[in-house]
């Protein structure tokens, strides 16, 4: 089952940065949006090197980790990011995707929560949990049709869940 929770590629965390500061965002989300992982890579990781704590550029890195099919270096990176700054919501959703995208729904339930405690109104992240908790449910139905006798609601249960969770695939 494929995960539909949203992936924040970057909402500035740090609005605060002069103009040349946040010239070197602008180019390496450029790079991402190109999918230029390589040159991406190179100039957040050359930023890192003067400010290796800069919450905005480790989450730009996560998605370049992602992009380049490095998940667990992506998530070590959010990971790392959620205990330096548990105030940021991004984070915390960003890792919640990698998770849900692995089927570690519990887990991602987890960092969905952080991440809304940390923002209430966020809405990206408000919708990821309901996607969650749809992934759950239809967990559940699905270990509810293997027991003995199961209801024959259990499964048109699961088939409306599911057909919600995919209707909003993009």
């Amino acid at each position: 089952m494929q995960a539909l929770l949203s992936f924040v590629l970057t909402s500035l965390l740090l609005l605060t940065c002069a103009g040349a500061q946040a010239d070197v965002y602008q180019d390496v989300n450029r790079l991402i949006v190109g999918e230029q992982w390589s040159k991406a890579q190179s100039q957040a990781q050359e930023h890192l090197q003067t400010r290796p704590t800069d919450p905005q550029m480790r989450l730009l890195l996560s998605r370049i980790q992602d992009g380049q099919g490095q998940t667990q270096e992506a998530m070590a990176t959010l990971q790392g990011l959620t205990q330096s700054f548990p105030e940021l919501p991004e984070p915390h959703n960003n890792l919640a995707a990698l998770l849900a995208r692995q089927n570690r729904y519990a887990e991602a339930l987890e960092a969905l929560l952080a991440a809304v405690r940390a923002r209430p109104d966020y809405g990206t992240a408000l919708e990821n949990l309901g996607d969650v908790y749809m992934a759950l449910a239809i967990q559940a139905y699905q270990n509810a049709s293997r027991a003995p006798d199961p209801q024959p609601r259990v499964s048109r249960k699961r088939l409306a869940a599911e057909q919600l969770l995919n209707a909003s695939a993009p």
